[in-house]
């Protein structure tokens, strides 16, 4: 845990492998568009299991956002986080907070979870952030856990300290709603890719978002 609290940037773009397969984006050239529009945080979301493949390719997206002094997530692996020196997104059956702490050492941390009791129960927890969702319905998950809404959201969002950043279905018409029911930032997935996107349109896109959200 870090004494100065966490600044979440408001948009959190999430390279999800499984939404970029199916809109036959580039995983790298899609990272590069992000950094170039502007985004703080991106998070590399590889839900398969990992070959040498999945890992270079999350080491050159690490490069491109150290660069650009962007602050890089991998999701669910302690251990690729650790090796890469990332920061570190666990969900609620991944290894526990205090274990994954034990092996990334002092890098950012976010957890997952989707009702009040996992909420109010990861205050405890040592990590900087917490991910709450998901708000609306969406797809880019097998098993979503149900929908929260805007309603809980604003219920909810006052039991914990730390920030939140809101996920799940997401989308420009309904971001500033989510933020304003108290959101510190929205995750974005299947928002940002069309198919065939090319880098220049994944890059408007992410500007548009940005401005959206500032």
């Amino acid at each position: 845990m870090h004494p100065i609290p966490f600044q979440l940037p408001r948009f959190y773009p999430i390279l999800d492998t499984a939404t970029l397969a199916q809109c036959e984006c580039n995983v790298i050239a899609a990272a590069e568009a992000l950094v170039e529009a502007g985004v703080r945080i991106l998070q590399y979301r590889h839900k398969d299991p990992w070959t040498q493949a999945h890992f270079d390719e999350a080491a050159q997206i690490r490069n491109i956002c150290q660069q650009a002094g962007v602050l890089f997530v991998i999701n669910d692996r302690a251990d690729f986080a650790y090796l890469l020196g990332a920061a570190l997104h666990v969900g609620q059956d991944d290894l526990p907070p205090v274990a994954a702490r034990r092996v990334i050492g002092d890098q950012i941390m976010g957890f997952s979870t989707h009702n009040r009791l996992q909420l109010t129960r990861a205050n405890d927890e040592p990590v900087d952030y917490l991910a709450l969702g998901p708000i609306f319905s969406t797809r880019s998950k097998l098993r979503p856990d149900p929908e929260l809404g805007l309603e809980r959201l604003r219920e909810l969002r006052p039991l914990t300290p730390k920030p939140v950043v809101a996920i799940g279905g997401i989308r420009q018409e309904n971001a500033r709603q989510v933020l304003a029911a108290g959101a510190d930032s929205v995750a974005v997935i299947a928002a940002l890719w069309d198919t065939q996107a090319s880098p220049k349109e994944i890059r408007q896109k992410a500007e548009e978002w940005l401005a959206l959200l500032a």
